[in-house]
């Protein structure tokens, strides 16, 4: 991959992550923030899946950085985490591999597309698990936080 090449995804998955955020009626002043939350978190599965970790890794991890960075900038912004872990989850969306699943099923090609439904299902599982590993994180923090006063 180039220097060229990723400066496109960079970009292209700010553009995406804001965008959906304005679709949400995403105040402006999470906008930015929200974007390179998404940003990083992209690229820590992208970085995942290229030296083979594969891609329920990749989204895991990523997913994981999304819930525990949007915490600290919503925490920062004084605004609600949904504001920034919504749109920053748009570019870990397996679209393609859905679009896939749904287009054999279309030409009779079952077990292709049973292949691609797997991977949607772990995808997304990877992703919910991710959250779910975020907000365990968040929440022992702040429990060693209030035992320290």
């Amino acid at each position: 991959m180039s220097i060229l090449e990723l400066g496109i995804e960079v970009a292209g998955t700010y553009v995406a992550t804001i965008a959906f955020g304005i679709l949400l009626n995403i105040p402006r002043r999470a906008l930015n923030l929200g974007g390179w939350v998404g940003v990083i978190g992209f690229l820590l599965y992208r970085g995942i899946v290229l030296v083979g970790g594969g891609y329920v890794v990749g989204n895991l991890l990523g997913a994981v950085w999304i819930g525990l960075a949007s915490l600290q900038v919503a925490r920062w912004k004084h605004m609600p985490m949904i504001l920034f872990n919504i749109p920053a989850l748009v570019p870990l969306v397996p679209g393609g591999q859905a679009y896939q699943m749904i287009k054999y099923f279309a030409l009779g090609q079952n077990s292709t597309a049973f292949t691609y439904l797997l991977q949607v299902v772990m995808i997304s599982g990877s992703i919910a698990f991710g959250f779910l590993l975020s907000e365990m994180v968040n929440r022992l923090r702040q429990r060693g936080l209030r035992r320290h006063r």
